[in-house]
């Protein structure tokens, strides 16, 4: 049995232009074409036009229905794909609304918002190094808690990081060693500061990965040129470094 391209767009519910346009993206041929050049449809391109229409349904772009039916993936395989594909775009634009509120909510304060924190996100430059040393839920989880903030609330947070570098500066600039009672102290205050940060380690409370995480922080201190000129040059970053290990090694 074959169907003329009007019957078939009348049977499925679309417009002979789609079933044109599908064959010239070479998603739907037709079974053959007639000398007077009608296309005609034979079963199997109605069993395929009834998946591209509940694909198509699904949001799933035309390209990437081709390629499901190019690879003979599985139905089900191609919608999960699809899925996950629709999250990361809702993600995207869950964070472009995000940004666009703190600006909006800067503005109205008469604040300037700072572009590299408040709207790039809390460690979004860092997601590819989070993620391989502490997994995608790490990230996705001190991400959530970051965005979840107001302005006001990432600007206190920042302020209280802000206090943080500068007990570290101070101490060092008091001349104690990185094992003092002084310098131990910046070191706990320190480690708490990272347990405030969901996702972490040392939030989760477990020990082995907390030692770790703040051991490795510490060598990046030494190694990353912008936390070098946090700590305000090489001996101060080394100062934090030896100071947060000897924490770990003697107080986790």
């Amino acid at each position: 049995m074959e169907w003329t391209i009007r019957e078939l767009a009348t049977r499925a519910g679309v417009t002979g232009r789609t079933l044109r346009h599908y064959d010239r993206v070479g998603l739907l041929p037709p079974s053959r074409v007639g000398d007077n050049g009608h296309r005609h449809y034979g079963p199997g391109e109605v069993a395929r036009l009834r998946r591209i229409l509940l694909l198509r349904r699904t949001g799933m772009g035309l390209a990437a229905i081709a390629e499901v039916l190019a690879e003979e993936v599985d139905e089900c395989d191609g919608l999960r794909a699809h899925i996950a594909a629709l999250e990361e775009e809702r993600d995207r634009i869950d964070r472009d609304l995000r940004a666009v509120r703190h600006v909006l909510t800067a503005r109205e304060a008469g604040a300037e918002p700072c572009a590299d924190v408040l709207l790039e996100g809390f460690n979004d430059r860092y997601r590819d190094e989070v993620t391989e040393r502490w997994g995608e839920d790490a990230f996705r989880a001190g991400h959530e808690w970051w965005h979840a903030k107001s302005l006001r609330e990432q600007q206190a947070w920042k302020r209280d990081t802000e206090d943080l570098v500068a007990a570290w500066v101070a101490a060092r600039g008091e001349g104690v060693a990185p094992v003092s009672a002084r310098a131990q102290g910046v070191a706990a205050r320190h480690v708490e500061w990272l347990s405030g940060i969901p996702g972490t380690p040392t939030a989760e409370g477990d020990r082995e990965r907390a030692i770790s995480m703040v051991t490795c922080l510490a060598d990046t201190y030494v190694e990353n040129p912008a936390f070098i000129a946090t700590y305000q040059g090489a001996e101060g970053a080394a100062f934090v470094r030896d100071a947060l290990h000897e924490y770990a090694r003697t107080r986790m």
